[in-house]
């Protein structure tokens, strides 16, 4: 009896579930996502920085390729090679060469910040090159007559109630193009700095020296045009 009740009792469906593919590739796909968000931002140690005796380091900044000295980068943390926005640097005056690593600033021997020539490497892509500011922005700025600088170089101001209030332009008279510079009149600790651009290609390099420095402005343009042939050999 039990055998026939067995035989009479209705079979359950075990057909093949039309749901079952799209749901389980829904679920492999969530599977894959959070792995991919979970090495995004799952925490990772730092590049360890090359030490600053190192040869020089391949850096590029905005697709520019430069050679720098460890030890004239001036924070650790940029002391590694490959892709970075932004370098800073340090190079001794008049050697060009960077800075000692063993001598540490200290309250005592703080560093001489007119035996400098400080260097910022960044991206471009957001600024106009110098002389287009030239042309197209600080006309609009400057006092209307120039005056008369070191021997070769004139000095125009600008003027106050403008963004450039305190700096002047120093540039060469018979080619600005090869030698500008965009000084402040005063300074914390020595008669002013200023600004000198290159361009190459989207990266930007600033020049930043003591103003007291223009007397000498030629030595100034020869020692930014040896230190550009160092980073970038191509340029």
């Amino acid at each position: 009896m039990a055998t026939l009740a067995q035989r009479r009792r209705p079979k359950g469906k075990t057909g093949h579930n039309p749901l079952a593919a799209p749901l389980l590739l829904f679920g492999g796909s969530v599977v894959i996502a959070g792995l991919y968000i979970g090495y995004v931002l799952w925490p990772r140690w730092p590049d360890t920085p090359v030490a600053p005796n190192a040869p020089s380091l391949p850096i590029v900044v905005a697709g520019v390729n430069f050679n720098i000295e460890p030890a004239a980068i001036r924070r650790a943390i940029q002391r590694r090679p490959g892709v970075q926005d932004r370098v800073d640097l340090a190079y001794l005056w008049p050697s060009l060469a960077p800075p000692d690593p063993q001598r540490k600033p200290s309250l005592g021997r703080p560093a001489d910040p007119n035996r400098r020539l400080i260097v910022t490497i960044a991206s471009g892509e957001t600024t106009l090159p110098i002389m287009q500011r030239v042309k197209e922005i600080y006309p609009r700025y400057l006092v209307a007559e120039p005056a008369a600088g070191p021997p070769g170089l004139t000095l125009r101001g600008f003027r106050d109630g403008t963004p450039y209030q305190g700096e002047e332009l120093a540039f060469e008279q018979a080619d600005p193009a090869h030698f500008l510079a965009r000084c402040s009149l005063k300074g914390v600790v020595n008669s002013g700095n200023c600004l000198l651009e290159r361009r190459i290609g989207q990266a930007d390099i600033t020049f930043r020296f003591p103003r007291a420095w223009l007397k000498d402005w030629k030595r100034v343009q020869t020692s930014v045009d040896k230190l550009l042939t160092r980073l970038h050999p191509h340029s």
